[in-house]
């Protein structure tokens, strides 16, 4: 890898970094949410929710839909699910 893939791998890694984004793309891995909904699981504000959708959005985590007036959010891919299904494993592992 050059030295701009590995910053790229690492700004990639970053968002499995914090909790908010970790709990929303979990959320996500399980069915497509709008932003009440994910807040409504999460307990946290639409402000917050959307600021790391947002986020997401800018890194190719999450993509969405407009249905009507509602926008439902998905994972962008597959690989963001195998990384979230790998890693629960690897923690899974040490306990």
């Amino acid at each position: 890898m050059n030295t701009n893939e590995i910053y790229q791998l690492s700004e990639f890694y970053k968002m499995f970094g914090d909790v908010t984004r970790l709990k929303i793309l979990n959320a996500l891995s399980c069915k497509n949410l709008c932003v009440s909904e994910i807040a409504e699981q999460l307990q946290m504000t639409h402000s917050s929710i959307s600021h790391q959708l947002q986020v997401l959005r800018a890194q190719n985590f999450v993509k969405y839909e407009k249905i009507g007036k509602t926008v439902y959010y998905s994972l962008a891919d597959e690989h963001i699910q195998i990384i979230l299904k790998y890693g629960y494993e690897h923690i899974q592992e040490r306990g």
